[in-house]
């Protein structure tokens, strides 16, 4: 049993508390899902609860995490320097209850996880496989350990389709408790049975915790009709109340009238007028006490809000992209064949297939072509967002231009309708989420017009209450999307055309 009380979480930079008063004791049998807007400190928790040196160099905290004695496997959002600098098997042995495990027992668990049991005894480096890879082979090695809790970071970030049937069989059927973050609402609905929403409201200065044993669906649901009937009941009273201040107002007026028609020569009306004008008085002091009562309107923390203009629209049957390549490859590995991809006028394109087939590389190499276009404004949003970031640069450098005072406050603006916050516009890029971070490329996007984007996993990073968000600016469109997902909502509400990679090409599949 995993007990938490109390726990505070504060941002040493700016003082700025994550989480308050969070209590949460964690059982067999349960499935949790953290949830929440990016930033809000979802990954810094499941950090905490795991060892709390992860999170030193930047949040402090109070309450207690009672684990002495538990087995608690991790999967973190992204592996550190230095472990990408480790082969395979060198970080493999590294994690417990690898090297005790049999040649069968790591069989068995890599064909669970659709990885070649050879990969675990590869001097491949850990950074050099896809994003997939990276987490089935962390998956592995933490299932090997036998854990008495899962505490999973994204566990649904880059794995093809088959293995995520797999991870939400592995959360249904886990006889230990699990707390996971994820931002694929598939995933959600099928899995979770206790919900952990992390807020932070009045501009990200307030935060809010809510606790439901409930599927998220019915969590979502609830959460919008109970919003709904606030907001209903809340309109209502200031209705009501200002009816009641506009009579209030009226009978005012008459006393005050009386009062100063009153003659001196009848000093017993005068009496009465000012009795009258002192009932007045506290009926308006007995009003603004009932004001102080009101149910309070829903203070929620809003979706992000992006926007891609009409000036950006492109003709119907303009060829995007005729792409032939007879071998793709990568670190010297032929992946993939006779590889063909012709993409015209607004077509919105998904290439779906197996970890480490190829799909990034293949999206890289489409990425050179466009990008040299004079006729075309494309924009890229990688798998790894450092390939275009400059980790020490600030959100606001990064998207300047010319540099001027004027600009930076128009960027400033475009940031604060992406939730960013003062602090977070000046904050080193390597110090933001991922979702933050995606937030940024998608807004470089918008500033520069592009008419063409090409996006590796695009609604990875970002939290189930905005991918909805995401999904239907991205499906508005009016340019060309290549993409790489393996986000079933974003396949079924945004794509036109979807292809599948394997070794012999692309195959035109349903979306």
């Amino acid at each position: 049993m995993l007990q938490i009380q109390n726990l505070t979480i504060t941002h040493k930079k700016d003082l700025r508390e994550l989480i308050k008063d969070f209590s949460l004791c964690l059982n067999p049998g349960d499935r949790a899902a953290l949830i929440g807007e990016e930033g809000n400190g979802k990954s810094t928790l499941l950090k905490l609860i795991y060892d709390e040196r992860l999170t030193d160099g930047y949040a402090e905290y109070t309450g207690t995490i009672a684990k002495k004695g538990m087995r608690l496997g991790y999967l973190p959002q992204e592996l550190r320097e230095e472990e990408k600098e480790q082969s395979v098997y060198d970080f493999c042995q590294g994690r417990p209850g690898f090297l005790e495990s049999s040649p069968r027992e790591l069989a068995r668990t890599a064909g669970k996880m659709g990885l070649d049991p050879g990969l675990f005894y590869s001097d491949q480096k850990m950074g050099s496989l896809s994003g997939g890879e990276k987490v089935k082979v962390q998956l592995a090695c933490i299932l090997l350990g036998e854990p008495d809790v899962l505490l999973l970071d994204e566990p649904s970030n880059d794995l093809d389709l088959p293995t995520l049937d797999f991870l939400e069989k592995l959360i249904l059927e886990s006889p230990v408790p699990v707390l996971y973050i994820s931002h694929d609402e598939v995933l959600l609905e099928h899995t979770a049975n206790l919900i952990i929403h992390l807020e932070l409201v009045r501009r990200k200065t307030v935060p809010r915790v809510t606790v439901q044993r409930s599927g998220y669906r019915d969590y979502v649901e609830r959460r919008l009709s109970g919003l709904h009937r606030q907001e209903q009941q809340a309109a209502n009273e200031r209705r009501e109340y200002a009816k009641q201040q506009e009579r209030f107002r009226q009978i005012q007026q008459k006393v005050e009238h009386g009062l100063r028609s009153v003659s001196r020569q009848d000093p017993h009306s005068g009496y009465l007028m000012k009795k009258k004008m002192r009932s007045v008085k506290a009926q308006e002091r007995r009003f603004r006490k009932e004001a102080e009562s009101f149910t309070e309107m829903p203070d929620t923390e809003d979706a992000m809000f992006v926007k891609f203009g009409e000036q950006m629209k492109m003709p119907d049957g303009k060829r995007v992209l005729d792409y032939e390549e007879p071998e793709l490859t990568a670190g010297g590995h032929v992946l993939s064949r006779n590889i063909r991809l012709e993409v015209r006028g607004p077509e919105r394109v998904c290439i779906i297939g197996k970890n480490g087939v190829g799909k990034s590389t293949l999206l890289r190499e489409v990425a050179k072509r466009l990008l040299e276009r004079p006729d075309l404004h494309t924009g890229y949003m990688p798998q790894n967002y450092e390939d275009l970031l400059d980790p020490a640069a600030a959100p606001v450098d990064f998207l300047v231009v010319s540099g001027d005072k004027k600009e930076r406050s128009r960027i400033s603006t475009y940031l604060g309708s992406m939730k960013y916050t003062a602090e977070e516009m000046e904050r080193p890029i390597r110090e933001l989420s991922g979702g933050q971070k995606a937030k940024l490329l998608l807004l470089k996007m918008s500033l520069q017009k592009c008419d063409v984007m090409i996006l590796d996993e695009p609604t990875r990073n970002f939290s189930p209450l905005s991918a909805p968000v995401i999904r239907e600016v991205l499906k508005d469109f009016p340019g060309a999307i290549i993409s790489v997902s393996h986000d079933r909502k974003y396949i079924r509400e945004v794509c036109t055309a979807v292809y599948e990679l394997d070794e012999t090409g692309l195959h035109r599949r349903e979306p």
